[in-house]
């Protein structure tokens, strides 16, 4: 089977990468030919991620799933949420953003957080399915760690004493708020196939 992540971030598809199946054959935008910056105005993870798979499914006629993913800190009521990408600002500087919500939490003891992950997948049928995971964790004092991205440096999951960006990509993948939602696409697209 042959489907597209409609992503522009070299980093997910690495992780999705990894965690698909040989049966899976996982195409980039850049592979379709789609070079445009994909709509997201939604002001939910949900509404994100449907907005870019069906955009892809409308212009290229390719099926494929999109995802939106959000860092949300207690302490912040559910911030920075939706616009973690965009926390600090339209150029969508990870240094900025993690800069920006450790500013936002000095002094703040309560530092519990999650991240989640919506995955949003059209197929020919027309028919949108979307999949969900998320992690629980703390953000750390100070950024630790120099794989991952994003906010993977000073956030360290429940349970456990590394930051994402101090795993190996084989760790983050056991654990992920991303990869738990890639893992239920996995089992929905393996029954599909199992269907023809």
């Amino acid at each position: 089977m042959r489907i597209c992540f409609a992503t522009n971030n070299e980093h997910k598809l690495t992780e999705v990468r990894a965690l698909l199946p040989a049966s899976i054959e996982l195409v980039s935008l850049r592979d379709i030919g789609c070079h445009e910056e994909l709509p997201e105005t939604q002001d939910t993870l949900e509404g994100n991620a449907r907005q870019k798979a069906e955009y892809v499914w409308n212009n290229y006629q390719t099926s494929c799933f999109a995802d939106d993913t959000g860092l949300e800190v207690a302490a912040l009521n559910g911030e920075p949420g939706v616009y973690s990408a965009r926390y600090a600002g339209p150029q969508r500087s990870a240094a900025d953003n993690v800069a920006k919500l450790l500013q936002e939490l000095q002094g703040q003891p309560n530092r519990a957080a999650q991240f989640r992950t919506v995955v949003a997948l059209v197929l020919p049928s027309g028919a949108v399915h979307e999949f969900a995971g998320a992690v629980d964790g703390t953000i750390t004092e100070q950024v630790r760690g120099a794989d991952g991205f994003g906010y993977d440096p000073i956030f360290q999951p429940a349970d456990h004493s590394l930051t994402f960006a101090e795993m190996s990509l084989a760790e983050k993948n056991t654990l992920s708020h991303r990869a738990r939602a890639v893992e239920q696409l996995i089992r929905f697209l393996e029954a599909q196939a199992g269907k023809r």
